[in-house]
């Protein structure tokens, strides 16, 4: 989603994909680790904290249990700052799916329509509609509403991260029938096309088990069992609806469009004549600016 609205695609992408493997690594791996040193898994602070909220966190419960009264409060206000990011990552990508599925003809076409400055007004008119749903939290009688919702959303990143692994194994099988070596590409994926088929696998199980506890005895519930597989039933029927009323058919390997836009892609990057920046670099540069713009601000002030 984000290839976009990268200057250089295929050099930072690239650079972001080899950082997310040790930043899982490090934050998700070394964070659960750390986590189990200070705190038991049978603390009973953990079923009895508030869900969903800060006070549900292994990390506060620990702070607390060790008697630092400080960080408790720091960790909410990371976790604020959490939020926010989280909120504008996906607000971003709602957003550039909708257009996208406009500009393919599969949504509405009034979503096409941009601002000067390229934003999809009504497709962020559209997405804001949902944010203002987890007002419903505030309300006790509502809350169990939210709680829904989450599983649909839960269900929906998995689907996606499920046609992601298939869409990226039809490729393979596209490049081995036409016989591209994959590392011409910028970016080459490490243990393809076996991460994919694990990938599935894994992923579909979790779908199939997401709700597995409405099957157990006496704790069968309609709603719930709808709020866990009703996403499932959607992404089925809708694929195989577009494949039914526009007659398409699923594209063969040796058949597939392997250039595309490439040659529109390589004509825009060679009129780059500066080398690509690094996140650093960047950083630093709209630091300098801001200052450059105050010391003129005060140097026309003193002048007036």
């Amino acid at each position: 989603m984000v290839a976009g609205e990268a200057k250089r695609p295929r050099t930072y992408l690239k650079q972001g994909f080899k950082s997310v493997y040790w930043r899982f690594g490090f934050f998700f791996i070394g964070g659960a680790l750390c986590v189990s040193i200070v705190l038991p898994y049978n603390d009973p602070d953990l079923d009895n904290a508030g869900a969903g909220t800060a006070n549900g966190s292994p990390y506060v419960i620990a702070m607390k249990n060790m008697g630092v009264g400080v960080l408790p409060h720091v960790v909410n206000a990371l976790l604020c700052t959490s939020i926010f990011s989280a909120g504008n990552a996906y607000t971003y990508c709602a957003m550039r799916c909708l257009y996208g599925l406009a500009l393919q003809g599969q949504a509405p076409s009034f979503l096409k329509k941009c601002l000067s400055n390229g934003i999809p007004v009504y497709c962020f008119a559209v997405v804001m509609v949902f944010p203002f749903i987890s007002f419903l939290q505030v309300s006790g009688d509502t809350a169990g509403v939210v709680t829904k919702l989450q599983s649909l959303t839960s269900a929906s990143g998995l689907i996606n991260y499920i046609v992601i692994s298939v869409t990226y194994i039809c490729f393979y099988r596209a490049c081995e029938a036409q016989g591209l070596d994959r590392k011409t590409l910028p970016y080459t994926g490490w243990f393809q096309p076996y991460c994919a088929y694990i990938g599935v696998f894994w992923m579909t199980l979790m779908v199939l088990t997401f709700g597995y506890t409405t099957f157990l005895t006496g704790n069968w519930d309609t709603l719930t069992f709808f709020s866990y597989y009703t996403m499932v039933f959607v992404a089925i029927i809708t694929f195989t609806g577009w494949k039914l009323f526009k007659r398409s058919r699923i594209v063969r390997p040796h058949e597939a469009d392997l250039i595309w836009e490439r040659p529109i892609v390589d004509a825009y990057e060679a009129k780059f004549s500066s080398p690509p920046t690094r996140f650093r670099d960047d950083v630093k540069n709209i630091f300098r600016r801001k200052n450059k713009q105050g010391a003129g601000a005060a140097e026309e002030a003193a002048m007036a």
